[in-house]
């Protein structure tokens, strides 16, 4: 799935982020738990060189925690990062990020000079909510629809930190054709801006293989669907999707299965992992 998503204001938030880097101490990347790798933007890692960095995997409470733990392993195996997996069920784990900053500079004292943290993350992964839940009021607004942060803002946090939101900034375009259809699945993309037959299918194939007894009790299948199309099939008629003719409404088994996932009501379901990943980026390679 090709998107290209580099409007002006964000490439202008790139280079406000690049003129403050050396200013910062901490950055935190608020990552989709359920798309660790497909929602983490490519251009931060060379920002923000040997810096300490914490990936928050958020909405942990959607993703497979099995599949979760493979990918703070895989994020922790690589130099001063550390990954912790929050939802906004647990605000109490959302703040233990503090500490985790602090503990990066345990001979500084915070009240002279605090530890400057810089917040980042692409549209949707729900870092309006870690903000206020870090600060402890409603700073950032919250909402459902891919929103961008307007201007860079300041939070003193009264306990040695200094957080620094900026206005969200994308990468060009997406390499990986897996990783647009997931960002569309989970909602990063505005639903104006994607096919939901398209993106269905690539869900219901995936589903199919990673998770068909979730998809056989969701949806009280009898037998496993076939094919991504059968799914689709079969959600409809289940569902009654039905048009002129009984045939199936695939727009709206589509719309269905897309939102009964964004909504936890299929289950616990990551979209990717670290070997999938991995296998992506040498066939990537090797074609390039």
């Amino acid at each position: 799935m090709a998107i290209q998503w580099f409007p002006g204001h964000m490439h202008k938030a790139r280079k406000e982020i690049k003129e403050i880097m050396p200013k910062i101490d901490v950055i935190i990347e608020v990552l989709d738990a359920r798309i660790p790798y497909s929602s983490e933007n490519p251009l931060i890692k060379p920002l923000r060189g040997d810096k300490p960095c914490i990936k928050l995997l958020n909405k942990s409470d959607l993703a497979d925690p099995l599949v979760t733990q493979q990918w703070i392993d895989y994020f922790q195996a690589e130099h001063n990062i550390r990954a912790l997996a929050v939802s906004q069920e647990q605000p109490a784990l959302i703040k233990q990020t503090l500490q985790l900053c602090r503990q990066f500079y345990p001979d500084r004292k915070l009240s002279i000079k605090p530890v400057r943290v810089l917040i980042l993350g692409i549209p949707n992964v729900g870092k309006s909510s870690v903000i206020n839940t870090l600060s402890g009021r409603i700073i950032a607004k919250v909402g459902n629809e891919p929103a961008v942060t307007k201007r860079q803002q300041k939070i003193n946090l009264d306990n040695g930190i200094e957080l620094l939101d900026t206005p969200g900034f994308l990468w060009p375009k997406i390499h990986n054709p897996n990783s647009g259809y997931r960002l569309a699945i989970t909602g990063a993309i505005k639903s104006t801006a994607m096919d939901y037959d398209d993106v269905a299918l690539y869900a219901a194939n995936y589903f199919l293989s990673a998770y068909p007894d979730l998809l056989m009790q969701r949806y009280k299948l009898k037998e496993l669907p076939s094919s991504d199309m059968d799914v689709l099939e079969s959600i409809g008629r289940k569902r009654g999707c039905l048009q002129a003719g009984g045939t199936v409404n695939i727009n709206k088994a589509s719309e269905l299965l897309i939102n009964e996932f964004r909504t936890k009501l299929l289950g616990n379901i990551s979209l990717e992992t670290p070997e999938m990943v991995e296998t992506e980026i040498t066939a990537m390679n090797e074609d390039s």
